[in-house]
Formats: C-alpha cells, structure tokens, sequence
C-alpha cells in the first residue's frame, strides 16, 4: 500500500473511532425501545434536518449520481430534483403522521386498512427486506470507495465498512445516527463542494466543463441522450424511494412534533435541490479529466485521489464515507424497529420484556448489519441494485401509504393486490430487454399497476362487502 493510501486509510479510522466515541456518549441516557430505535420522540428540528440532509446526500450521490453524471452528463442531476421532490410530498403528505405515534412504517401502513393480520406480516417482512437491500446497497458503495482509496481488497473494505458500522450503531441506536448524521451532514456538504471547486478549476471553469463533448452531445439533462422516459423514470424512480423507504418515516415517528418535522422536511428538500447540480458538475468534470474509467462510480474517489491537495484529501475522503455511513446507519435503525416491534412479536406473540428491550434490540442490530453485508458482499452493480428494489419493492409501498391514507375505501385485499402486482409488473418488465431500455427502469409500470389493482381490488371486495351485508339485513 502507498503512503498516500495508509494515510487516507488512516483518516477514516479515526473518523470512525470518533463516530464510535460520539454513539458510546448518547448511549448513556437510554433505557428502553423507544430511546434505543426512536430517541424518545424528543428529536429536534435541527438534528432531524441533519440527518435527513445526511441520508439524502447519501451513498445514491456520492456514488450513484456522481457516476451517472460521468456517463450521462448533466442527468446526474435527475438523482437531486427527484428526491427534493420525494422530500417536499413527504412533507407535505406525511408528516401528520406523527400524531398517531407509530413506531414503524409497517404498523402505519397496516392501520389503513384497521391492522388486518395477514398484511401485518406481509408489510413487515416486505418493509424489513426494503431496509436490508437499503443496507446493503450503502455497504456497497462505501466498500468499493474505500477499496478504491486505500488499494485494499474490496471484500475486506466492505468488511471494514460493515462491522465499523454495526459497532457505531448497535451501542448508540437512534440516538446516536441522529448526532452522528448532523455531523456528517456538515462533512458532506465542505467535501463535496471543496471536490467540484477543485475539479471545475482542473478542467478550465464552468465554461469549458459546459462546452465539453459530453455535455454538449446530451442536450438539456441529457434527454437527447437518455429518452424522455428514462429520464422521468429516474427522477421517478428516486423520488418514490424517498416516499416509501422506511428511514424516512422513522424520522416522522421520531420528531419532537409535526411542525419540526415538516420544517426539517421542506429546508432538507430545497438544500438537495440546490445541491442536486454538484454531483452532476463532479461526475462531469471526472469524464473531461480521465473518460476511460473502468467503472463509472468510481468517478468520486478518482478525482479525490488525483487532483486534490494532500491536506485536503482527507476531507473529501471523510465527505464520501459520511454519505455512505449516514444513509446505512439510518436504514439500520429502521429494520430493527420493524424486527424487534413487529416481526418479533407476531413470531413469538408477546412484547419484549422491559429489561429486555435494549439487550435485545442491540443483537437484533448486529443481526441485520450481518444479513446486509452478507448480501453486499455478493454484489457490485449498485445503481441496478438500488432500482431493481425500488420498483420491485417500494414502488407498492408508496402506493399504499398514498392510497391508504388518503381513500377511505381501500381494503386489506386492495393492499394485496398494490403490493402483488407492483412487483410482478417490475420483474415482468426487468425480464424484457427492449421494453427496460425504452423505460429505464421498471418503475412506472410498477406504480401504475399497484393504483389500478389497488383500486381495483378494493372497490370489487368493497362491494362485495355491501352486497353481503344486505342480504344478512334481508334475510
């Protein structure tokens, strides 16, 4: 290993140590679940927006949205205006929620339609899975940029990536990803924007970047390049991640209040907006520097190591684990609260015992930090792992959470069919070739199934219903 490569190595060591330090100091004042997975529902307005902010600047930017731009141009910056979309409707659609204090995602979704068991489950199985393939995917991204700073092997930096991870995390919960994401939050922002000063002077200012061949071949986001529907696709496809990943509900259950919440949502969506352009301007300015990369979402990482002083390195360096970190540690919390509060008691039909809440939700940590890295050591294609899930998996959850609460006659059998034929839309068309290359990704098919059959299902049983009932009455 070269010097340069022990030393950022070494940068992110200790960054890790004092994540570590800092999850071991909130971890004091907890006692129970709720503290552990919820941080008491006290969570202020600024720590919420840090850690929003820190999630959405997450492993989908530093490597998604950077490497996308390297291939795609200004497109990358499809990956900010979905999500800052996804964020505001959240926001706005969702943040009452916090009035009913859910603790998961499952449990909010299944009281749309009066808690019927068999969706219960269903939802929880589904929404536990969603945060394992969030997971991974985070270990994923932040293994292959570790790997590629330090030179070591990319099973190892995924390794390291991991159980840094689930030690920061299991001693902390939610308490502690919420201090250490704000922290983060301010890491991300100076090392992304120090990176794209940097690289937009190497290659001659904003003018020569916007005259380069590349940017110029794409056309206005790259739409020339890409297709209209695979560019609303992409903005789709991130904005219905932001809607139904858990992550983002375990903030709203978490908030101090509903205004906290909202406020937090909407400053987190107009900064994402503004900070959708940065990525793009890196992954750009990447291509003009070196357009023979072996693999696009190493875009961040290259420009980290060959054109940035010595003393700033480290600080880019820390920007890019922070947006995988942040994102994974949030995911983390939010399957264990589906684990140990759902999934647990259904399985064994009685609520954890009080002194044994947090014993027992730490090793449910570990236990799904494994599971995840398990999964990301078996896979490197992390933009086709992340749409693949989202339209597979999320695209029916956010339906149902839309539908669910907002019309008052879905059914548990209407829930079903969202959640049924969203996936099976998506694996449908992910097994066409022609048909994914004209869309994109299968997302829209996915979303337009799960309300027709959503719809369809609810209205049919509803009725159904009504026609029983007054038989019942006449007879």
């Amino acid at each position: 290993m070269e010097a340069n490569q022990w030393y950022f190595l070494s940068a992110f060591l200790i960054y890790l140590l004092a994540m570590i330090a800092i999850s071991w100091w909130v971890s004091r004042w907890q006692k129970s679940t709720s503290d552990y997975l919820l941080a008491g529902r006290k969570v202020p307005l600024l720590l919420t927006l840090g850690t929003t902010v820190a999630t959405m600047v997450g492993t989908g930017s530093s490597m998604g949205a950077v490497g996308f731009a390297y291939q795609n141009a200004w497109a990358g910056a499809l990956y900010g205006i979905g999500g800052a979309t996804g964020i505001l409707l959240l926001a706005w659609l969702f943040a009452p929620v916090r009035r009913h204090n859910f603790a998961t995602m499952s449990e909010e979704l299944s009281s749309y339609v009066n808690d019927h068991p068999l969706v219960n489950k269903l939802l929880s199985v589904l929404i536990y899975g969603a945060c394992i393939g969030w997971l991974g995917a985070h270990l994923i991204g932040g293994g292959m940029y570790l790997s590629w700073l330090t030179g070591i092997d990319g099973t190892l930096a995924k390794l390291i990536i991991g159980c840094g991870l689930a030690l920061y995390v299991t001693i902390g919960g939610y308490s502690a990803v919420v201090w250490t994401d704000a922290i983060q939050a301010v890491i991300l922002f100076i090392g992304f924007i120090l990176l794209a000063y940097f690289a937009v002077n190497y290659v001659g200012g904003l003018e020569a970047l916007n005259n380069s061949a590349v940017v110029v071949e794409s056309g206005f986001l790259s739409i020339q390049q890409l297709g209209v529907l695979p560019a609303i696709s992409l903005a789709l496809v991130v904005m219905v991640g932001v809607l139904a990943t858990p992550s983002f509900r375990q903030r709203i259950y978490s908030a101090s209040s509903v205004k906290s919440i909202r406020q937090s949502f909407i400053i987190s969506g107009g900064l994402y907006l503004l900070f959708s352009l940065i990525p793009a301007v890196i992954g750009i300015s990447a291509y003009v520097i070196n357009p023979e990369l072996d693999n696009a979402a190493y875009a961040f990482p290259y420009l980290a190591l060959n054109i940035l002083p010595l003393a700033i390195g480290p600080v880019i360096i820390l920007a890019g684990i922070s947006a995988t970190l942040s994102s994974a540690s949030s995911d983390a919390v939010a399957g264990v609260s589906v684990l140990v509060s759902d999934i647990y008691k259904w399985c064994f039909n009685c609520e954890i015992k009080a002194h044994r809440q947090l014993l027992i939700s730490r090793c449910a940590m570990v236990l799904t930090v494994l599971v995840a890295l398990f999964l990301a050591l078996l896979s490197d294609d992390i933009i086709g792992y992340i749409t693949k899930m989202i339209a597979m998996v999320m695209s029916g959850l956010c339906v149902m959470g839309l539908l669910g609460r907002f019309w008052s006659g879905y059914t548990w059998q209407g829930a079903l069919a969202t959640l049924l034929s969203s996936f099976l839309s998506a694996l449908l068309v992910t097994q066409n070739e022609q048909i994914l290359t004209w869309l994109g990704n299968p997302v829209i098919p996915a979303l337009m199934s799960a309300v027709v059959f959503g719809v369809l299902f609810s209205w049919i049983f509803a009725e159904k219903g009504t026609v029983e009932r007054a038989m019942e009455q006449g007879s």
